[in-house]
């Protein structure tokens, strides 16, 4: 595996990171177990949870699965860069959600507690709060960090504006500020170049995209239910808004001889700012095979047949203007 550091950061991780959005829901607690050891075992040590995952309000499903894993030694926290989120409800009473200064308290508290371990290697907001001013939230993360709990800040879905909002009010404070940004972002979703990926490239946060593959749509969607494999409902509506994209998609990746999904994660890894797209596998099949991804070179002119089948953005404002 060939670490790549986080942003600016001194922090290595791998290009590829683990979601574990599906373990509890989907996969079962072995099987999460199973995935996480072999994570390991394939040089994967960039692992992404948060509080709400496992969608119960307030147990933290996901977390506790993920602190379970580490309760069992081996080196399995040591390990690992265990970056969790804050933001989302955990309860019916006002103060616990968002970025206050006491849910921030609360929050990292909980989420140390289910993970069984005494720091979180980046503690991200998973949104913005736009009730909360960012000098509160960075004193409240300061704090965390005077004591130990975490090492570094990074947030996710937040626009252009928010990063540089962020980083110049943790300048001021003599604070570092942000090492990375979670991001919707993939060759159908790609809002974020107008000015999300110019943000993090000038302060020196890495992007971490979610939903790499679009919900399934990148992942060679059409040859799966041309097998009679079941899709949602929702998944059947995007596919009829995109078929001809997604049939040009799958007709490219043959001629690549490679599988949509890699060629989708290949792409990412590609693009400006990017450090390492979430996979989210349900089973060690899945995992293993995103590990093909980091094989994949896409030359200049696949790169551009890319973006003639999904255009892009330019940076703003010459995207839209002179």
């Amino acid at each position: 595996m060939d670490y790549v550091n986080l942003g600016r950061s001194g922090l290595q991780v791998s290009p590829l990171c683990l979601g574990t959005m599906n373990f509890g829901p989907l996969t079962t607690e072995d099987d999460s177990f199973a995935i996480m050891d072999r994570a390991h075992e394939l040089g994967i040590n960039f692992f992404d949870t948060a509080n709400v995952y496992g969608w119960k309000l307030g147990e933290g499903i996901t977390e506790q699965i993920v602190g379970r894993w580490f309760a069992q030694g081996g080196g399995r926290r040591e390990k690992t860069v265990i970056a969790t989120k804050l933001n989302g409800r955990m309860s019916d009473w006002p103060n616990d959600q968002k970025l206050s200064a006491l849910n921030i308290r609360k929050a990292c508290d909980a989420s140390l507690k289910r993970l069984q371990t005494d720091y979180i290697d980046i503690y991200q907001a998973h949104h913005i709060d736009r009730d909360t001013p960012f000098d509160e939230f960075w004193e409240a993360m300061e704090i965390l960090r005077q004591q130990g709990k975490i090492v570094y800040v990074g947030s996710s879905n937040f626009a252009g504006w928010h990063i540089a909002k962020a980083q110049e009010t943790a300048a001021r404070r003599t604070f570092n500020g942000l090492i990375s940004e979670q991001s919707h972002y993939n060759l159908l979703t790609r809002a974020v170049e107008l000015e999300v990926l110019p943000a993090c490239e000038d302060y020196g946060l890495g992007v971490i995209p979610w939903s790499p593959l679009a919900g399934g749509l990148l992942g060679g969607v059409l040859r799966k239910i041309d097998r009679g494999r079941s899709a949602s409902d929702s998944m059947v509506k995007q596919l009829e808004k995109h078929r001809d994209k997604i049939e040009r998609y799958e007709k490219f990746c043959d001629e690549l001889n490679e599988d949509p999904a890699y060629v989708a994660l290949a792409w990412l890894l590609k693009q400006r700012a990017v450090t390492a797209p979430i996979i989210g596998p349900r089973t060690l099949e899945q995992l293993e095979g995103s590990m093909r991804t980091l094989e994949i070179e896409l030359d200049e002119a696949a790169l551009a047949r890319l973006d003639e089948i999904f255009p892009g953005h330019r940076t703003a404002p010459e995207d839209y203007a002179w």
